[in-house]
């Protein structure tokens, strides 16, 4: 049997690539939002929610489909409407939540 065809069982460690960034900046925002909204406040960590969400667009809708990384899920038209749309209405949603008195 040659080397070429040898399988390893512990394949080698893969370096940290930074080929991820906009995912992982759109992920930090999404879970930034979740510590807010579990100890602060329910309308800021939506508010909070809302801008990852327009952030993820806006990264979709600038970068290429390579930079974009996983935030390229189908066409680009597709995601930007449709993280728009998610964008917008998680906004508007989190300013009619009425103050609590």
């Amino acid at each position: 049997m040659s080397e070429n065809n040898v399988v390893q069982a512990f394949p080698k460690k893969r370096r940290f690539s930074l080929r991820e960034w906009p995912i992982t900046v759109v992920l930090l925002g999404v879970s930034l939002s979740m510590v807010i909204i579990a100890f602060s406040s329910f309308r800021r960590g939506c508010v909070v929610l809302a801008a990852a969400v327009l952030l993820g667009a806006f990264l979709r809708l600038f970068l290429g489909d390579r930079e974009a990384g996983m935030l390229a899920v189908r066409s680009k038209a597709a995601d930007v409407i449709v993280l728009l749309a998610l964008g917008l209405g998680l906004a508007i949603l989190s300013f009619w939540v009425p103050a609590p008195n």
